[in-house]
């Protein structure tokens, strides 16, 4: 058969499913490998540390359809395992690519730089966060190895991890030749038949039916025939916060983000007085429906995902959402169906301003200025805590207009995935919020910002530390050492800082960030420490440790 090598193969199969980036931190395990990347025409873009190339490569995945981290064997593995975890929570297509010592090194009995004395360690420790964890330790069989893996990665929309040994990277293996994803296996025709006349039964004989779409529409590229099935129905349709942008919201049946408790009053009363809800792609969980779910209770619940449909109690295995969404599309009758009176969310929220020369800022203040300023040409970016609530009120244009990390919830997220979605997608520029708790964490970032002169916006709150625990719970380790975060830029050596208190500072800062395009900006806005979104008090009461005594305290006394 004609040759290539291990790495040309992987080179080649990482570029035929669509990879044009790849992030990481440099090795010695690793660096013939990133020679070899490099010159197959991926560009490599070197980050601070391994945490945040995988964080930068999650949202580059959530934008491209594949994201890629390149790093070394042990330490730089071990370290960016946070991010793939949440790649794997959130259902995000990583590739994890391991330069590790050489096949012969392994059968030695001495301890190596960057192991913890077992060469198997973080394979194991890879196994739980991702579909495929593989050694090409064999040249022979690695191109059967990188595409079952890749595969995996690309069929169930979740990390994979392949190590490579220094001495297999230029080894002989067969030339690789077109590469087709397999086809999700189909689901089972009577199972699926038998499904869609009941959720046809039950949306035919209801008078208040919702949709509730989330990010699996997305992740399994569903959009065209969601499309079709909102606007055949005729019913409003509502987003969970990590599926935000799988409808756009100016679409007059799109009602707004559902978040259970901490919803918008006008959003909650249609989700929740609805006699049948459609749950497509969404996932139940604390943070999607608001700690709970006692306000869905009493209705049919029509849960369609990844690999089964769930009609209140009764569960049809073996029968795939796309099916089901492309299937319930096909049967709407002309004219659509019975629903609830509802406002669409671009005419429900204010965005209405007025700026006051000299009036301090606030949150409320920020979200309406900012709905202005956002539109096609922005993708917004959502760090965890309140900036993840405030963004959750703007109206997103486009899909994946908006990347926050809605379930995994990892501080420190927002400035990396500001990267990776600049180099996704240079047509539309970052709009980045961020709190200055993570901004701390992944303060590096803002260097390869800078670096590759990405005109991204970041929106830093500074409400002097982790104002979400705050409200949570106070103490003393919710205080953090404050920064002079706008003169980062000066310290980084690209874009520019401005600090900003009132309205008019924002709005010239504003106005000098959409002229400005060589390098990021920094518009550090000062914050009452107390200043927060209604949905941030709401879920703050409901988390918060002292609730919980009391109502535990209120039980014993009666």
């Amino acid at each position: 058969m004609p040759q290539s090598t291990v790495a040309s193969f992987l080179t080649q199969r990482l570029k035929q499913i669509g990879l044009r980036h790849a992030f990481g931190v440099p090795g010695d395990y690793v660096l013939t490998f990133m020679d070899r990347l490099i010159a197959s025409g991926i560009e490599f873009v070197g980050t601070c540390n391994e945490l945040n190339a995988g964080y930068a490569a999650d949202a580059y995945a959530r934008i491209n359809g594949v994201g890629c981290v390149c790093v070394t064997w042990g330490v730089g593995g071990f370290s960016a395992m946070n991010a793939v975890a949440g790649a794997y929570a959130e259902q995000v297509p990583v590739v994890v690519l391991v330069g590790s010592p050489r096949t012969m090194q392994r059968r030695s009995s001495m301890l190596l730089h960057h192991g913890v004395g077992d060469f198997t360690t973080m394979q194991q420790a890879y196994s739980h966060i991702t579909v495929a964890s593989v050694l090409l330790d064999d040249a022979a069989e690695a191109p059967q190895r990188i595409d079952q893996a890749l595969a995996r990665c690309m069929a169930e929309k979740r990390p994979i991890m392949i190590e490579i040994p220094v001495d297999m990277v230029d080894r002989s293996c067969q030339t690789p030749g077109p590469f087709a994803p397999p086809s999700r296996p189909p689901s089972d025709p009577e199972a699926l038949h038998e499904a869609l006349d009941e959720v046809m039964g039950l949306l035919s004989s209801a008078s208040r039916a919702v949709i509730l779409g989330g990010a699996e529409l997305h992740r399994y590229g569903l959009m065209q025939d969601f499309y079709r099935l909102v606007e055949a129905s005729a019913l409003p349709v509502a987003t969970t916060l990590l599926g935000k942008t799988v409808i756009s919201e100016n679409h007059p049946q799109a009602i707004g983000v559902y978040e259970g408790g901490t919803s918008r009053k006008e959003i909650r009363d249609i989700v929740e007085n609805s006699d049948v809800l459609l749950c497509l792609g969404a996932w139940v969980s604390d943070i999607n429906f608001g700690l709970q779910t006692s306000g869905l209770e009493g209705r049919h619940m029509i849960l369609a995902n990844s690999g089964r449909l769930k009609i209140s109690q009764h569960v049809y295995e073996q029968v795939w959402i796309g099916d089901v969404v492309k299937g319930l599309a096909d049967l709407m009758p002309k004219g659509g169906l019975r629903h609830p009176p509802f406002t669409s969310v671009s005419k429900l929220l204010d965005t209405g301003f007025t700026v006051e020369p000299g009036r301090a800022l606030t949150v409320g203040h920020l979200a309406k200025r900012i709905n202005a300023f956002v539109g096609d040409d922005t993708t917004v970016i959502a760090e965890t805590g309140d900036s993840l609530f405030l963004a959750a009120d703007l109206v997103m244009h486009h899909d994946v207009g908006f990347i926050g990390q809605a379930f995994y919830l990892s501080i420190g997220y927002a400035l990396p995935a500001t990267l990776g979605a600049a180099l996704a997608d240079p047509a539309r520029r970052p709009v980045t919020f961020i709190g200055d708790g993570a901004f701390q964490m992944t303060v590096q970032e803002l260097s390869t910002l800078c670096r590759h002169k990405s005109n991204a916006i970041i929106l830093l709150l500074n409400n002097d530390g982790y104002t979400t625990e705050r409200i949570i719970h106070e103490g003393p380790y919710n205080d953090i050492q404050p920064w002079a975060y706008h003169r980062l830029p000066e310290v980084f050596g690209g874009g520019w800082g401005r600090r900003v208190r009132t309205e008019d500072e924002l709005e010239d800062a504003l106005t000098y960030a959409q002229a400005s395009n060589e390098g990021p900006a920094v518009i550090e806005i000062m914050l009452d420490r107390f200043d927060t979104s209604n949905a941030l008090k709401r879920l703050g009461a409901a988390l918060s440790p002292d609730r919980h005594q009391d109502s535990k305290g209120l039980r014993k006394a009666t």
